[in-house]
Order: C-alpha cells, then structure tokens, then sequence
C-alpha cells in the first residue's frame, strides 16, 4: 500500500465530535512513551503528520486523518503517563473506551509495545481489556532498533507467555523501528488486506 494523500480531519475530545462513520478506521494506541508519533509519521511518509513531543502523554485528544481518501488513521490519547490532572485523566481514558466500544466503523486497533522493556502491566491491563470487550486488535512491538534482537525476542516471549491463556489463538505480532522503518510493509499490508476484505464484501 502506498500513501499518496493524508489530510487532517479533526482532534476529537469525545466520541460524539469523531467523524462520520463512512470511513473504516485502524486506530492506533498504546503507552505515552511508545513512540506511537514516530511510528505514525514512518507509515504515512509524512514527517509532520503526528506531532511528536519529548514530554509523554502529548497527545490527549482524539486525532483523526484521512488516508488515500479511503480510510481513517486515527491516534488515539497514549495510557499511564499523561500529565493532565487526574479528572482529566480518566475523561480521556473514558473518550477512549467509548470510541473503542461504540465505534462501528472501527477496523483494527494496532496496540503499540516497546520491545525494548519485559511485560509492562499497563499493557498487559488494556491487552486484557481489548480482549474482554472483543476488540479486534494486532500487537505491535516498536522501537526495535534500539535493544539486541535477543532482547527484543525475549521480551514478544515474556509477554506472549503471559497473555497465552486469554486466546484459543493469540494476536498477530509484528515489529517496527520508526527509525529504519522496519515493518513499515508489513504494517501497511495488515490495513490494505482489511479494505480488500471490506471491499470484497461490499460487492457481495
């Protein structure tokens, strides 16, 4: 898949200020320091297009683009070190858990890992939450370029083993590097096989 358009639509505070529901969506999430802004800016070619911040949990709002005039890109508030006051906090948590709930045009969530630490239990938690309330999602494991490839095998390993008993299949596993845009391809293909599916069933 290649990007030749990406246009802003809006920051959202709530689920009722998203978009209309026309578009599919792959929401992308994960914890503030996962590198979700790098990532993003990677998969589009558009260095400017998610602002990336040195203070975690930049991002509060919910952050909509419109790709290829196809689909929606939507970067979704990071979860654990926001630094917004804690009524604040947990309104932004609850935007979140809204749109992942109740958004019906939502196609995939891409959950953002760093490879580079062993099993977090914020992660773990919102992996627990996805799965309970049947989110379909994929994990992502980012910042590959910056632990040993041991390390970053055995941290997928440490946090495959510890989610394994919540799936008769587990979630598909990638790895990326914002930096050397490894996994790019692969990130790109998970969302052009979706709209294939979903065009295929819009003929049928």
């Amino acid at each position: 898949m290649n990007i030749s358009s990406a246009i802003f639509d809006c920051s959202a505070p709530n689920l009722d200020s998203c978009p209309d529901e026309s578009l599919p969506e792959f929401a992308f999430i994960g914890r503030s320091n996962v590198g979700k802004s790098s990532l993003l800016n990677m998969l589009s070619g558009r260095p400017e297009l998610a602002r990336v911040s040195t203070t975690p949990g930049f991002t509060k709002l919910i952050n909509v683009f419109t790709m290829n005039k196809t689909w929606r890109l939507v970067d979704l508030p990071g979860y654990g070190f926001a630094q917004v006051a804690r009524k604040d906090k947990s309104k932004f948590n609850r935007a979140v858990n809204e749109y992942l709930q109740h958004r019906t045009n939502l196609c995939l969530v891409f959950a953002l890992l760093d490879s580079g630490l062993p099993p977090q239990e914020l992660d773990l938690a919102f992996v627990e939450w996805l799965t309970r309330h049947s989110v379909p999602f994929v994990l992502v494991f980012t910042k590959t370029d910056k632990a040993s490839p041991t390390k970053v095998q055995a941290n997928i390993a440490a946090f495959m083993e510890r989610i394994s008993a919540w799936f008769e299949k587990p979630p598909a596993i990638f790895t990326c590097s914002a930096k050397t845009e490894q996994g790019k391809p692969e990130l790109l293909g998970v969302i052009a096989e979706a709209m294939a599916a979903i065009r295929a069933a819009a003929k049928q």
